[in-house]
């Protein structure tokens, strides 16, 4: 089921949780909702860092983290993928 994209929480940087999985979370959600469509490309770890206001390591580390998930797929010299919602 497709959430709305208004239905995205905040992203809360003092969550009680490491930063890059609050940033893993707030990323995933934005794929639930379909925000972020399969097919899509994440914007890059440098630009995912400025936009979360963390460090490109933090970014690097969620990026992971959703690699992991099985949300995204990393393609080198391509970018990462949004692989399924």
């Amino acid at each position: 089921m497709l959430l709305p994209v208004t239905d995205v929480p905040d992203f809360d940087p003092a969550a009680d949780e490491y930063v890059y999985v609050a940033v893993a979370d707030h990323l995933a959600a934005r794929i639930a909702s379909g925000e972020l469509a399969p097919g899509a490309r994440l914007p890059a770890e440098r630009e995912l860092a400025h936009e979360y206001g963390v460090a490109i390591g933090t970014a690097r580390r969620a990026v992971k983290e959703l690699v992991g998930r099985g949300l995204v797929r990393v393609l080198p010299g391509r970018g990462t993928f949004v692989t399924r919602a």
